[in-house]
């Protein structure tokens, strides 16, 4: 709960309107109860004339308008301050699967990754937008109201006094029983998302091999079990609604038994005669005194829910976002102009089912230099290439530009540094849409142009649609190099300090592996450029060319020029 008692600073101003309203509130229906009660008082007792107490009335139907925009406006604040909060602790959530990279990702189903990020995430929506405005109406008015009404009749105040603070006391013992069902709840929707991912993903594999029957068997029976939960974490709800019912009938009753019996004679705890306008004050109070309980009751699962959604939270990123400010900010606004420099000092990674992919290696990239780094499959290039852009785990000393790669902000590292993995990822849509992921506001013009460069024309132009032409999830429709292409067009729409190309000219013939390198370098030119190769020819247009030899050890020895022949270009 203090976790979720500091992220509410993002939200402040909003989340401060959001709470001040219901108590601002309060004081005007302390003023609506008096005036009604005057007005019935002059009425009944005075024999005022209707048309006398007009602009009494007119002031209780501006009272009661004034209340309804005071909740609307309460409530808009409450949703603006939680869709703040949600977004700051989605951004903090993302940042967090970053920062662990791809080794711990692939360790978890993706599904349940995702529900943890949207799912666990929204169940935080009820407590910051409802039930923390509610919380403090429900501690501050009660009280308040129960001590206003001592003046006017002490029994009355009393009763309300010592009536009121039950109701927390046995919803809180409800709520332990809904905190539990809700984790169990939260858990069951956690899992039933990352089994339906899991399914999808491999729908065509379950249908090849005659499992699609008993998958369906499976997902039945966890919604089955979702379902329950779900049901069990309403029955503590409605219990938690029906004690506070209990004890506010009690209370409500209470106050209106005293009022009649004085009224009639049969009791007299006074010592002076009680008036209509203080009787009907008494009466038209006490359910407003309540009033912030209820609401409060009413969102209390909320509360609930919130605190088994951190608790899962907590669990499978195993620590929660920082909330201090300081350390939130994952390192260093780095902004380096032009190209940078790589240092790697005594690297090494290993894996737990293939030990040391890298032992105590070193490489030195001057700023706007090209490298190669050949060696043969599974040698370790592509893991260097996945620890210069800090998506593996890794020891050893690794600077770009002079900083520290642990200590560069995660927005700047994207920023600055762009990577062409050996498998481009492809989403559902346009090839154009999946170029513009590069950058969202590219034109229309800069994302042809940055097809063309990339050889993408070659096969776009004839499709029918051309640029538009849909492609699946994961690139299906398109070749292996035609989707490495479309994903190194993404590249040229970038202005990054450093390029990381793992073989970006794989399953490409020798004329378009030429093309593609003259654009690969033109683009290069004033930025920091290592490819990860096998080819020869493609390795000898670099400056310098680096080994990782037998003993995981990156080793150099400087490229020689190479012309256009050579790669097989007339």
């Amino acid at each position: 709960m203090k976790w979720l008692k500091a992220r509410g600073r993002v939200g402040r101003r909003a989340m401060g309107l959001a709470i001040l309203v219901p108590l601002v509130s309060a004081c005007l229906t302390v003023a609506q109860a008096y005036l009604l009660a005057t007005i019935l008082h002059r009425a009944i007792v005075d024999h005022v004339a209707s048309a006398a107490q007009a602009t009494a009335m007119l002031g209780l139907l501006g009272l009661v308008a004034l209340r309804a925009v005071l909740g609307w406006a309460g409530e808009a604040a409450g949703i603006r301050a939680a869709e703040d909060i949600k977004q700051a602790i989605r951004k903090d959530l993302f940042a967090a699967l970053m920062r662990r990279g791809p080794d711990w990702m692939r360790q978890r189903a993706s599904g349940e990754l995702a529900s943890q990020i949207l799912d666990q995430v929204e169940a935080l929506d009820g407590y910051f937008s409802r039930f923390v405005p509610a919380m403090v109406a429900a501690a501050v008015v009660p009280v308040a109201f129960a001590v206003g009404l001592m003046p006017v009749d002490l029994a009355v105040g009393l009763l309300l006094f010592v009536t009121a603070p039950l109701i927390p006391l046995f919803m809180a013992l409800a709520g332990w029983g809904a905190e539990a069902a809700s984790r169990q709840h939260l858990t069951a929707l956690s899992r039933l998302s990352g089994m339906f991912a899991d399914r999808l993903r491999g729908l065509l594999v379950l249908k090849l091999f005659g499992r699609a029957e008993d998958e369906i068997v499976r997902v039945r029976s966890a919604s089955d079990e979702f379902a329950t939960r779900t049901l069990a974490v309403l029955r503590i709800a409605f219990l938690s609604s029906a004690v506070l019912e209990f004890f506010a009938a009690l209370g409500v009753a209470g106050v209106a038994l005293y009022v009649g019996l004085t009224y009639i004679g049969l009791l007299d705890l006074r010592g002076a005669e009680l008036g209509l306008q203080a009787g009907l004050f008494c009466l038209l109070m006490a359910p407003e005194v309540y009033m912030p309980l209820r609401t409060l009751a009413a969102h209390y699962h909320d509360r609930a829910s919130a605190k088994a959604a951190v608790t899962n939270l907590s669990a499978v990123f195993e620590t929660l976002p920082a909330v201090d400010e300081a350390a939130a900010i994952p390192g260093v606004d780095w902004s380096p102009r032009g190209a940078v420099g790589v240092t790697v000092r005594h690297l090494t990674v290993a894996a737990a089912d293939r030990g040391a992919i890298l032992a105590d290696a070193s490489l030195d990239i001057a700023p706007g230099e090209t490298v190669a780094l050949l060696g043969p499959s599974g040698i370790g290039k592509s893991t260097l290439i996945e620890v210069l852009a800090r998506l593996r785990a890794h020891q050893g000393r690794v600077e770009l530009g002079g900083v520290s790669l642990a200590d560069i902000d995660e927005a700047a590292l994207r920023r600055h540094v762009a990577v062409l993995g050996q498998r481009s990822r492809l989403f559902h849509g346009t090839i154009a849409s999946n170029i513009r992921l590069g950058r969202a506001d590219a034109s229309d013009a800069e994302v042809r142009a940055a097809a063309e460069r990339a050889c993408v024309l070659d096969f776009a132009d004839r499709l029918p649609e051309g640029l538009d032409t849909p492609v699946g999830e994961r690139g299906r429709g398109l070749s292996g190099g035609e989707a490495q292409r479309v994903a190194l067009a993404r590249i040229f729409l970038r202005d990054p300090a450093l390029v990381l190309l793992d073989e970006p000219t794989a399953h490409l013939d020798r004329e378009t592996e030429a093309r593609v390198m003259r654009a690969v370098l033109d683009f290069a030119a004033g930025r920091t450029l290592l490819i990860a190769t096998h080819s020869t020819a493609v390795a000898a247009l670099m400056d310098r060319i680096c080994e990782i030899d037998d003993r995981r050890r990156i080793v150099s020895r400087a490229g020689a020029p190479a012309s256009a022949s050579m790669l097989g270009v007339a």
